[in-house]
């Protein structure tokens, strides 16, 4: 009859929850594992945490409607996936909608159907008027704002984040106009996006102008991590796509009707690029040569998805909750963000798009296998001690 003594049974029972709870993973563990088994194999290489959007209708005058068609067809696309007015601005020169010569009162339209109303209840203009000046545009850019101007006209932006800037209107070589009554510079805008980088107010840019000889004005540019489009070469116009009979003038350009309609098949969910976009350019259609800029850009854009700049983000960082250590906040910013002076506002959250960046669990796995294995060992020295013992 086999005796184990009370302190072999003791070190039996030792061992045996030393090897359970060795090969038990902890909640750091678990989290990682759960983020790294969900997350896509093609997801983005982008490191911001939000997105923020700037559209820009410059022309003033009834038969301009279009150019209000095109900011306005862009504040949707970026509405629907997923950024929230609290990270847009949009500035709107004139306002077609209630315009005495408008036979539908307080709608804007894109196509000749009239199917969808651009303007319609859920719009939130923040510049409007003679309020869209070269200056007020470079003041958000560069955060150069007045201590009165309220919160929801500033572009509340940080290292972190990504940015869409479109621009609509009348231009030429190198200059866009403003209302008829002055004009911004290729000069202009390149020496923002350097106060921008300078000052930490962007992680990427993405510009993107519908104008006559709309290439000439990102030919400035020397700010790192911009990527940059338009509608037409040096010396081309940019068209119109199509009249409105019962409007009476054109209701969109082409080269954003066509981005517009491509648009319509990304989701927030999307893994569609940046390449993919730019290269559904076709200058057939378009009348005219689009152009790219990618020289300043720092990652390729075939890993650039569409929904890094036109889509919400947020991102997910997984830690023990110690001090200097970053967590996730349900506005997706961070607690230590979210702590400043300066209360950011919040981002919408699409999770099946949002960065998991994993803290390194406190357990490694190769240390808990290390010791399920010091387990088994243990058992088995103690066994045949007993066996010996006999």
């Amino acid at each position: 009859m086999l005796v184990v003594s009370f302190p072999h049974l003791l070190l039996f029972l030792f061992s045996w929850t030393w090897g359970i709870l060795a090969t038990t993973p902890s909640h750091e563990e678990i989290v990682g594992e759960f983020f790294n088994q969900n997350a896509h194999a093609g997801s983005s290489t982008s490191n911001h945490t939000n997105n923020w959007a700037v559209l820009v209708c410059s022309s003033r005058y009834w038969f301009n409607y279009r150019h209000m068609a095109n900011a306005l067809g862009m504040y949707r696309t970026v509405k629907r996936l997923g950024i929230p007015d609290s990270n847009i601005i949009l500035m709107l020169a004139d306002d077609a909608a209630c315009n005495s010569r408008n036979r539908f009162p307080g709608s804007v339209y894109a196509n000749p159907g009239r199917g969808l109303d651009l303007y319609g209840d859920n719009i939130e203009v923040d510049y409007r008027g003679y309020e869209v000046t070269v200056e007020n545009f470079i003041r958000v850019l560069t955060g150069r704002m007045e201590p009165s101007v309220p919160r929801s006209k500033r572009l509340l932006t940080d290292a972190r984040s990504n940015i869409f800037v479109y621009m609509t209107g009348h231009g030429g070589n190198e200059f866009l106009k403003f209302q008829d009554n002055e004009e911004i510079s290729a000069f202009d805008i390149a020496d923002a996006f350097e106060q921008m980088w300078q000052k930490k107010r962007y992680n990427e840019i993405l510009f993107m102008i519908d104008t006559c000889q709309a290439n000439t004005m990102y030919s400035k540019f020397y700010s790192p991590n911009i990527l940059a489009t338009g509608s037409a070469k040096l010396d081309q116009n940019s068209y119109s796509y199509e009249n409105d009979n019962d409007i009476g003038v054109s209701v969109i350009d082409r080269f954003t009707h066509y981005i517009l309609e491509y648009m319509e098949q990304i989701n927030k969910t999307s893994h569609e690029s940046m390449a993919d976009l730019f290269a559904s350019y076709d200058p057939a259609k378009i009348h005219s040569d689009p152009g790219v800029r990618a020289d300043l850009f720092g990652r390729p854009l075939n890993e650039v998805r569409i929904t890094d700049f036109f889509g919400g983000v947020s991102q997910v960082e997984v830690g023990n909750g110690g001090d200097g250590e970053a967590r996730a906040s349900p506005s997706g910013t961070t607690e230590e963000e979210n702590s400043s002076s300066e209360e950011r506002p919040a981002v919408a959250v699409n999770a099946s798009q949002a960065q998991q960046k994993v803290a390194p669990p406190s357990r490694p796995a190769k240390w808990r296998m290390t010791r399920a294995w010091g387990g088994v060992l243990l058992l088995g020295v103690l066994v045949g001690w007993v066996g010996f013992k006999r």
